[in-house]
């Protein structure tokens, strides 16, 4: 753990991206199989892999508890080094330095020794759990020198800040194994396990690398535009000009993505967590297709031939016995995307074979095929977004006949048309007491997008959820507050929200330099992460678009600004 540390901490010296891969590449091939799997996978800021179905769940006040156990230091004394830092784990390499009896006979911290107490933590549910976990973390604490515990507590916290991206690791394990980055990304594409992968690139089987039945894999995402006729432009990245698009309603619901080996059935969230309790009407249909299969799709609250309210979906999110809502917010499934039938992976077909292929499987009842048609030009498809809206749905999902399924955003091969003004993705970095009755509660929060490595602020908003939301973030937010200012808690950012708003206006006020004109909150995103919110440059986009009637830019000079950058 002492040399990942000092690592890390090399990383987070250098901005040379060049740099940052070869220490990593350079530390990589000092590793046995095991320590490289772990290694890899706190390298991108995560206790667990992608989609491993476990968690920590430690949450601030716990790890506080164990560092002032461990330090002898006083909260007083917290307070000073995070406000100093601004940083948990910063504030732990301070608070250890400065402690007045380190162990005499400390244990070595190794990699698997760190993999087996993250392991037992994660395990301890129900009561007693919490004395499970702060006994955990202590135990570490005490074992751990400064820099140790340093990242140690980003890695549980999921905050290394060391500018190193997984895109960068796949480069250091192509460079430290000598074999072909795109083979890595490719591999880490599919079976969504840096640690694994590096461990077969290391072993030269990357080849065998496959999608796996039950290893959920990140979503292929869809890219903003804001109108029909950027839709149908040329691109640098894509390196045509489309001639026809395949155009799908764009459903206000969650995304999901359905394994099947013909007998077990499991659906996963955006966020790869498996929510197969919480859609129990929706088994019957997926069982009866009757092939080992992985299909992506969107599931929606649906009532009378029609979507209701996104609000009451995500009523059911939070239940793992949803029985009592099945008949007040029923849902059906609306299947897109068909990614692996019967052993044969079809992410690299184009998107037309991928969705014959999808057809033939006996869709119907609360599982449906999604209705798509095809776009030649820009006046159909305003024409055909209307349509949408006027069926209730958010806009449209617009793709190209020929794209390849890549998880993330890859160009504008996936494009989403909402309205002129898109909603914003952002995570609360603060949260308020409210006025009146809502003095209790912690009702007003701000908001930020993200740029690079940083959160910058954009609004504040106190509009949107209900009574019940409202409530159960206060009780969230007290749990996870980092810096408390009396009225105004700083918070850990990791409440996703949906903020609808009628302008983006230029401000001093906020870190971003942009403001949002009238901001209301539409919906928690549950199944985002902090890493998946817009950033500035999206904040960017939408100024220049919406206007000048709205404070933006004339056309030209928006056409002027697209072009400078």
């Amino acid at each position: 753990m002492r040399r990942l540390a000092e690592v890390l901490e090399a990383i987070s010296g250098t901005t040379s991206k060049i740099a940052k891969r070869d220490l990593v590449a350079d530390y990589l091939k000092t590793l046995t199989d095991e320590e490289l799997r772990i290694a890899c996978t706190y390298l991108t800021g995560s206790p667990f892999p992608a989609g491993d179905g476990r968690a920590l769940n430690v949450g601030w006040s716990a790890i506080v508890e164990a560092l002032l156990d461990v330090s002898g230091a006083t909260g007083e004394a917290l307070d000073q080094v995070y406000l100093r830092h601004g940083d948990l784990g910063a504030a732990a390499y301070d608070l250890l330095h400065q402690r007045r009896h380190a162990p005499l006979f400390r244990t070595p911290m190794t990699l698997p020794a760190v993999d087996a107490a993250f392991t037992r933590m994660a395990g301890a549910t129900g009561k007693g759990s919490r004395q499970v976990k702060i006994d955990g973390m202590r135990t570490l604490l005490s074992d751990a020198d400064p820099l140790e515990a340093k990242y140690l507590v980003r890695i549980i916290t999921s905050d290394l800040r060391v500018g190193l991206k997984e895109g960068l690791l796949e480069e250091a394990i192509a460079k430290a194994f000598d074999v072909p980055v795109t083979t890595v990304r490719r591999a880490n594409m599919l079976v969504s396990d840096i640690g694994m992968v590096a461990v077969m690139a290391r072993h030269g089987n990357l080849d065998q690398a496959t999608l796996t039945l039950f290893r959920p894999f990140h979503f292929m995402l869809a890219e903003t535009v804001f109108t029909p006729e950027e839709a149908f432009a040329l691109t640098r990245a894509d390196g045509d000009r489309p001639e026809s698009l395949l155009v799908e309603d764009k459903y206000d619901g969650i995304r999901a993505q359905v394994h099947h080996d013909g007998t077990r059935l499991a659906i996963y969230s955006r966020t790869l967590d498996e929510i197969t309790p919480s859609f129990p009407e929706l088994h019957g249909d997926l069982r009866a297709l009757g092939h080992r299969y992985i299909l992506d799709g969107e599931i929606i609250a649906w009532k009378d031939e029609r979507a209701i309210p996104f609000s009451a979906l995500q009523q059911r999110l939070r239940r793992k016995d949803p029985s009592d809502l099945v008949g007040t917010v029923p849902v059906v499934m609306f299947a897109f995307d068909l990614l692996y039938l019967d052993g044969e992976v079809l992410m690299d077909r184009p998107l037309l074979e991928r969705q014959k292929a999808l057809r033939g499987l006996p869709l119907g009842g609360a599982v449906q095929s999604a209705m798509w048609t095809v776009a030649d030009n820009p006046e159909q498809l305003a024409s055909q977004f209307r349509e949408a809206r006027d069926r209730g749905n958010e806009g449209l999902v617009i793709k190209r006949p020929t794209s390849r399924y890549q998880p993330g955003r890859r160009g504008r091969q996936w494009m989403k048309l909402k309205e002129e003004l898109a909603t914003l993705d952002v995570v609360v970095v603060a949260a308020e007491h409210g006025h009146g009755k809502r003095a209790s509660v912690l009702s007003d929060v701000t908001f930020a997008v993200r740029n690079g490595d940083a959160l910058v602020t954009i609004g504040k908003a106190y509009s949107g959820l209900t009574d019940v939301e409202i409530l159960e973030l206060t009780r969230w937010f007290q749990q996870h507050t980092t810096k408390d200012l009396g009225r105004v808690k700083i918070v850990e950012p990791n409440i996703v929200l949906e903020v609808a708003f009628d302008a983006v206006t230029r401000s001093d006020r906020h870190e971003s330099g942009y403001a949002l004109r009238f901001p209301r909150i539409k919906r928690i995103r549950d199944d985002k992460t902090a890493d998946e919110i817009n950033t500035l440059d999206d904040v960017k986009r939408i100024f220049e678009h919406q206007g000048e009637s709205r404070g933006g830019l004339s056309p030209k000079l928006a056409k002027s600004a697209k072009g400078e950058r």
